[in-house]
């Protein structure tokens, strides 16, 4: 008979494959779960990519700072000051990390502002993410996003979790703040981070979106909806020159047991310039690197 720590870990580890297996039911999930096929083409963390037609360039793989992020607080922020940003420091010369993933709402900014004390700024892309819904709202947070950055300027500042199918009109104060701040080098590029299909269909269509963050992953978990829905849409943004963002790769945390299948997913769609993670480890940190180079 197994020890009780046993029979707990085999329970626990079956119910994560039956869960597996049973979103797999979808022919895009058991694809790129049970069956999935050889990339034509290598891909790696650090590689140096362009988001869409904003000319900024960075690597591949960005390093989240919101797991489980809300309230000023995130998986990552609290690993500590002195653990997370040595973690973006190695990530930085260890791996060729050059994408720093930030919000407001995961309180990372001091973090990040820690670790570009020990780096050359002209070498890493800093995003961040406004929760601010008032031109005012967005002004001030330019203003305190930098000085909790400890920056002149921002690479990349979106508006945060938009949900509203009208998104577009209804804060358009705050989107003209963002292109003014644009036009006087706060910022380099702007867009939003998308939490609804209604949102992301809006995004596509916008003209202003330079950059957007998606949710992404096969089985479709946390995301505005199934990938055969939101790939197509993704696609389009693509081929309008937007920055494509991929998050939620792992669905977050859904895919932990299939993190070579998801990387591999995400990487195959062919609709990403990059794409956030969170690690919470220099292991974790590597070990996503590495599949990334394996898929």
């Amino acid at each position: 008979m197994l020890p009780l720590t046993s029979r707990r870990d085999f329970l626990r580890h079956t119910a994560k494959g039956v869960s597996v297996a049973m979103l797999a039911r979808s022919p895009i999930a058991r694809a790129a779960l049970i069956e999935p096929e050889p990339l034509a083409a290598k891909f790696h963390a650090h590689d140096d990519i362009v988001l869409g037609n904003t000319g900024i360039r960075t690597s591949r793989l960005a390093m989240g700072s919101g797991t489980h992020g809300s309230g000023g607080h995130s998986n990552q922020t609290r690993l500590g000051m002195s653990a997370f940003s040595s973690l973006m420091v190695e990530g930085y010369h260890e791996n060729g990390l050059r994408f720093f993933d930030a919000a407001d709402q995961y309180g990372s900014h001091p973090y990040v502002a820690a670790a570009l004390k020990e780096l050359p700024r002209d070498k890493v892309t800093v995003m961040t993410k406004t929760n601010a819904r008032t031109p005012e709202g967005v002004r001030a947070d330019l203003d305190r996003f930098r000085r909790e950055l400890g920056i002149e300027h921002i690479d990349i500042v979106l508006l945060h979790c938009m949900t509203e199918p009208d998104w577009d009109t209804k804060y358009g104060g705050c989107m003209d703040v963002l292109s003014e701040a644009k036009a006087k080098g706060v910022i380099r590029a702007h867009g939003v981070s998308c939490h609804s299909l209604s949102a992301l269909r809006a995004a596509a269509k916008s003209p202003w979106v330079e950059i957007d963050l998606a949710r992404l992953n096969p089985i479709g978990s946390n995301m505005d909806a199934g990938p055969e829905t939101i790939v197509p849409i993704l696609q389009q943004m693509k081929a309008d020159g937007k920055g494509v963002i991929g998050m939620k790769i792992l669905g977050q945390g859904d895919l932990r047991e299939k993190p070579a299948e998801a990387i591999r997913y995400a990487l195959g769609t062919g609709v990403l310039d990059a794409f956030t993670i969170g690690a919470e480890s220099q292991n974790e940190q590597n070990n996503l690197v590495q599949r990334i180079a394996a898929a």
